[in-house]
Protein backbone atom coordinates (compact mmCIF):
# COMPACT_ATOMS: atom_id res chain seq x y z
CA UNK A 1 0.00 0.00 0.00
CA UNK A 2 1.66 3.58 -0.64
CA UNK A 3 0.46 6.86 0.94
CA UNK A 4 1.06 10.27 -1.21
CA UNK A 5 1.66 12.98 0.92
CA UNK A 6 1.25 16.69 -0.99
CA UNK A 7 1.91 19.64 0.83
CA UNK A 8 -0.11 22.35 -0.26
CA UNK A 9 0.15 25.32 1.68
CA UNK A 10 3.64 25.92 3.91
CA UNK A 11 3.28 28.32 6.28
CA UNK A 12 5.21 29.82 9.01
CA UNK A 13 3.12 28.43 12.06
CA UNK A 14 2.37 24.98 9.91
CA UNK A 15 1.98 23.01 6.78
CA UNK A 16 -1.23 22.02 5.24
CA UNK A 17 -1.32 18.69 2.48
CA UNK A 18 -3.70 16.08 1.10
CA UNK A 19 -3.04 12.42 1.94
CA UNK A 20 -3.69 9.52 -0.68
CA UNK A 21 -3.62 6.13 -0.08
CA UNK A 22 -3.21 4.28 -3.60
CA UNK A 23 -3.86 7.22 -5.38
CA UNK A 24 -7.04 8.32 -3.87
CA UNK A 25 -7.55 11.44 -1.82
CA UNK A 26 -8.28 10.19 1.87
CA UNK A 27 -7.57 13.12 4.16
CA UNK A 28 -5.90 16.39 4.80
CA UNK A 29 -3.06 16.50 7.02
CA UNK A 30 -1.46 19.07 9.37
CA UNK A 31 2.73 19.19 10.40
CA UNK A 32 5.24 21.55 11.42
CA UNK A 33 6.36 24.30 8.99
CA UNK A 34 8.78 23.25 6.29
CA UNK A 35 12.36 24.61 6.85
CA UNK A 36 15.74 24.34 4.29
CA UNK A 37 17.54 21.72 6.13
CA UNK A 38 20.91 21.35 5.52
CA UNK A 39 23.48 18.77 7.47
CA UNK A 40 26.55 20.98 7.66
CA UNK A 41 28.51 19.03 9.23
CA UNK A 42 27.72 15.60 8.40
CA UNK A 43 25.83 14.03 11.75
CA UNK A 44 22.90 14.11 10.35
CA UNK A 45 20.52 15.58 12.82
CA UNK A 46 19.97 19.40 11.14
CA UNK A 47 20.31 20.29 14.81
CA UNK A 48 23.49 22.71 15.14
CA UNK A 49 23.52 26.29 14.22
CA UNK A 50 22.63 27.25 10.74
CA UNK A 51 21.22 23.85 9.78
CA UNK A 52 17.52 24.88 10.25
CA UNK A 53 15.45 22.38 12.18
CA UNK A 54 13.91 23.47 15.45
CA UNK A 55 13.40 20.52 17.37
CA UNK A 56 9.71 19.84 17.47
CA UNK A 57 8.72 22.51 15.01
CA UNK A 58 10.13 21.95 11.90
CA UNK A 59 8.28 19.16 9.44
CA UNK A 60 10.53 15.93 8.14
CA UNK A 61 12.22 16.07 4.45
CA UNK A 62 10.14 15.14 1.95
CA UNK A 63 11.30 11.93 0.68
CA UNK A 64 9.94 7.90 0.84
CA UNK A 65 9.67 6.67 3.88
CA UNK A 66 8.55 2.64 4.94
CA UNK A 67 5.91 2.70 8.21
CA UNK A 68 6.07 0.26 10.80
CA UNK A 69 2.73 -0.79 13.24
CA UNK A 70 4.96 -3.05 15.18
CA UNK A 71 6.26 -0.28 17.67
CA UNK A 72 3.83 0.64 20.71
CA UNK A 73 4.09 4.05 21.27
CA UNK A 74 5.85 5.14 24.70
CA UNK A 75 3.17 8.50 24.61
CA UNK A 76 0.71 7.22 23.02
CA UNK A 77 0.11 3.83 23.61
CA UNK A 78 -2.01 3.50 26.47
CA UNK A 79 -3.93 6.59 25.25
CA UNK A 80 -7.88 5.73 23.87
CA UNK A 81 -8.74 5.42 21.28
CA UNK A 82 -4.95 3.67 19.92
CA UNK A 83 -4.87 1.37 22.58
CA UNK A 84 -8.25 0.09 21.97
CA UNK A 85 -8.04 0.74 17.93
CA UNK A 86 -4.62 -1.03 17.30
CA UNK A 87 -2.93 -1.72 20.61
CA UNK A 88 -0.82 1.01 21.54
CA UNK A 89 0.73 0.67 17.81
CA UNK A 90 0.67 4.11 15.97
CA UNK A 91 1.90 4.39 12.47
CA UNK A 92 5.58 5.17 12.84
CA UNK A 93 8.07 6.17 9.53
CA UNK A 94 11.59 4.76 9.83
CA UNK A 95 14.59 6.11 8.65
CA UNK A 96 14.22 9.66 8.62
CA UNK A 97 17.06 11.52 8.20
CA UNK A 98 17.39 13.43 11.67
CA UNK A 99 14.20 12.46 13.12
CA UNK A 100 13.30 9.58 15.55
CA UNK A 101 9.68 8.64 16.27
CA UNK A 102 8.05 10.30 13.45
CA UNK A 103 4.16 8.94 14.07
CA UNK A 104 0.92 9.26 11.97
CA UNK A 105 -1.23 10.39 14.68
CA UNK A 106 -4.42 12.32 16.02
CA UNK A 107 -4.57 16.36 16.80
CA UNK A 108 -5.95 19.33 15.76
CA UNK A 109 -2.92 22.33 15.74
CA UNK A 110 0.57 23.02 15.45
CA UNK A 111 1.14 22.47 19.05
CA UNK A 112 0.20 18.59 18.66
CA UNK A 113 2.36 17.79 15.48
CA UNK A 114 6.39 18.11 17.15
CA UNK A 115 7.51 16.81 13.87
CA UNK A 116 4.52 13.98 13.39
CA UNK A 117 2.17 14.17 10.53
CA UNK A 118 -1.76 14.92 11.85
CA UNK A 119 -4.89 13.21 10.13
CA UNK A 120 -8.10 15.77 9.86
CA UNK A 121 -9.83 18.11 7.51
CA UNK A 122 -8.34 21.51 6.97
CA UNK A 123 -12.04 23.47 7.23
CA UNK A 124 -10.70 25.86 10.17
CA UNK A 125 -7.40 27.89 9.05
CA UNK A 126 -5.00 26.69 10.98
CA UNK A 127 -6.85 23.07 12.75
CA UNK A 128 -7.81 19.83 10.95
CA UNK A 129 -10.88 18.65 12.63
CA UNK A 130 -12.73 15.52 13.11
CA UNK A 131 -8.87 14.17 13.13
CA UNK A 132 -10.39 11.11 15.94
CA UNK A 133 -12.16 9.86 13.64
CA UNK A 134 -10.29 10.34 10.75
CA UNK A 135 -7.04 8.56 12.41
CA UNK A 136 -9.32 5.53 13.29
CA UNK A 137 -10.61 5.02 9.48
CA UNK A 138 -7.14 5.35 8.51
CA UNK A 139 -5.95 2.87 10.92
CA UNK A 140 -8.61 -0.12 9.69
CA UNK A 141 -7.36 1.10 5.92
CA UNK A 142 -3.44 0.48 7.11
CA UNK A 143 -3.90 -2.71 9.63
CA UNK A 144 -2.12 -5.64 8.41
CA UNK A 145 -0.41 -3.90 5.26
CA UNK A 146 3.19 -5.39 5.08
CA UNK A 147 4.77 -2.97 2.33
CA UNK A 148 3.40 0.33 3.68
CA UNK A 149 5.06 3.31 2.42
CA UNK A 150 4.94 7.08 2.68
CA UNK A 151 6.35 9.65 -0.21
CA UNK A 152 6.20 13.07 0.60
CA UNK A 153 5.91 15.87 -1.54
Amino acid sequence: MKLELKRIFKGKEYSIGKLYIDGVYFCDTMEDPVRVLKDLNGDGDFDDPGEGKIKGNTAIPAGTYKITLDVISPKYGNREPYKSTCNGRVPRLLNVPGYMGVLIHIGNTPADTEGCILLGFNKVKGQVVDSRVTWIKFYEKIKGQKDLTITII
